[in-house]
C-alpha cells in the first residue's frame, strides 16, 4: 500500500524513491510486524486471560509441562494479524504471489484456530480430527499448487541444491508435490511447537533465509548469476518473509521461557504452511529440508516412534516424541533444549545459504 501511495511521489520528493527497493520495504515490514506484536502483545494476553482461553496440556506429556495448563494460547492470531497488516502496508499489492502467500497464512490460520477452539471447548488436547485437519490443509495447498501450475511462465521443474544441471520436470505431479511440501511443513512446525520459544526461533531463521532467496529469485540478473530459478514477482515475497521474521521476534518477546502466551495451532499451522508455500513459489522446495531441518527432524521422530511402536508392539526409539521431549526426559532443562535447537537451526540456515555457491 505504501509503495502505491508514496513511490509515485518520488518525482516531487526524491526521498520517496526508497519505496522502490525491496530491501527497504522488507526491513520496514519486519519492523512494523515486530512493533505490532510488541504494542498489542500485552493487550492480547490480558484478553485471552479474561476470556479464559488457555493452553490445554497433554495428559501423557512431561510432568514439567503440567504447570503450563491455562497459560493464554492462540497467540498465533496476533502473529497472523501482524504479518497480514505489515505485508499489506509494505508489499506491492499488484503482485498476485503476495496474495497467494497471504491466502495460505490466513486459511491455515483459520484451520488452526478451529482446532484450538475445539481443544479449549472440550478441555482436552484432541481438537479437530486428524482426517478433518488434513483434508482442509490439502484443500488450501491445492489452491497454491494449481494456481502456480497454470500461471504463465511457471513450470513443474524441481530445483535440487548442489546439482545445478539437474532439474527434473514433474509435470502435473508437481501439484501433488506442492501439496506434500506445504502440508508437511505446516504439520512439522506444529509438532515442533512444544516448548517455550522452540517453534518461533527456527521459524525466524527459516523465514530470514527465504527472505534472501526470494529477493534473489525475483532478480533476473542475480538469479542467472547464482544459477537459481527466476520467478517474476517473487521478490515481493521477501517483504512477506520479513514480516514473518518481525512477527515471530515480537512473539518471542512474550513466548520466551517462561512463556506468557503460546502460539497454538493457529500460529504453528499458519507459519509452517506459509514457509512451505514460499518454498514452492520461489522454486526452492528441497532447500526447506535443510534450512528447516529442525522441523523435519521433529516430524521424522514422530513417524519413527509411531512406526516402531506398532511394529514392535510397544517398544520405543525415543523416551518421548517429538524428540524435544526426549531430551527433556534425559534431564535437559527446557530452555537448554530450546537454545541448542536454535543453534542447530542457525547452522542449518548458514549451510542453506552456502548452497548458493556450492553448485
Amino acid at each position: 500500500m505504501l509503495y502505491h501511495l508514496l513511490y509515485p511521489l518520488h518525482s516531487v520528493f526524491i526521498g520517496f524513491n526508497v519505496f522502490r527497493y525491496i530491501t527497504f520495504r522488507s526491513i520496514g515490514g519486519a519492523v512494523t510486524a515486530f512493533l505490532v506484536m510488541l504494542i498489542f502483545g500485552s493487550l492480547f494476553i490480558r484478553a485471552m486471560q479474561r476470556f479464559q482461553i488457555g493452553q490445554v496440556v497433554r495428559d501423557d506429556g512431561p510432568e514439567s509441562h503440567f504447570k503450563k495448563q491455562g497459560v493464554p494460547t492462540m497467540g498465533g492470531l496476533l502473529i497472523i494479524c501482524a504479518v497480514t497488516v505489515s505485508t499489506l502496508l509494505w508489499a506491492r499489492l499488484d503482485i498476485p504471489l503476495v496474495w497467494l502467500a497471504l491466502f495460505i497464512i490466513v486459511f491455515y490460520g483459520m484451520v488452526g484456530a478451529y482446532d484450538d477452539y475445539r481443544k479449549i471447548k472440550k478441555q482436552n488436547s484432541k481438537g479437530l480430527s486428524a482426517r478433518g485437519k488434513l483434508i482442509l490443509q490439502i484443500a488450501g495447498a491445492l489452491v497454491v499448487g494449481l494456481y502456480l501450475f497454470v500461471h504463465p511462465g511457471f513450470n513443474g521443474h524441481l530445483a535440487i541444491p548442489f546439482l545445478k544441471h539437474m532439474n527434473p520436470d514433474l509435470g502435473w505431479f508437481y501439484v501433488v508435490f506442492a501439496v506434500v511440501v506445504i502440508v508437511g511443513a505446516s504439520n512439522a512446525v506444529n509438532l515442533t511447537d512444544g516448548l517455550d520459544g522452540l517453534a518461533a526461533g527456527p521459524t525466524v531463521i527459516t523465514a530470514a533465509v527465504y527472505l534472501i532467496f526470494a529477493y534473489l529469485a525475483g532478480n533476473v540478473v542475480m538469479a542467472e548469476y547464482l544459477q537459481i530459478s527466476y520467478v517474476a514477482g517473487s521478490g515481493e515475497l521477501a517483504v512477506f518473509c520479513g514480516t514473518i521474521v518481525g512477527g515471530c521476534l515480537g512473539f518471542l518477546w512474550f513466548n520466551a521461557y517462561p512463556a506468557q502466551v503460546f502460539m497454538g495451532d493457529v500460529g504453528s499451522l499458519a507459519l509452517g504452511g506459509s514457509l512451505g508455500a514460499v518454498a514452492i513459489i520461489i522454486k526452492q522446495e528441497i532447500l526447506l529440508t535443510i534450512v528447516g531441518g529442525i522441523f523435519v527432524m521433529e516430524a521424522i521422530s514422530v513417524i519413527m516412534q509411531v512406526g516402531y511402536f506398532k511394529m514392535t508392539k510397544g517398544r520405543r526409539i525415543f523416551l518421548m516424541a517429538p524428540f524435544h521431549h526426549h531430551f527433556e526426559k534425559k534431564g535437559w532443562h527446557e530452555s537448554k533444549v530450546v537454545v541448542r535447537f536454535w543453534i542447530v537451526s542457525i547452522i542449518l540456515g548458514l549451510f542453506a545459504l552456502a548452497t548458493l555457491k556450492l553448485r
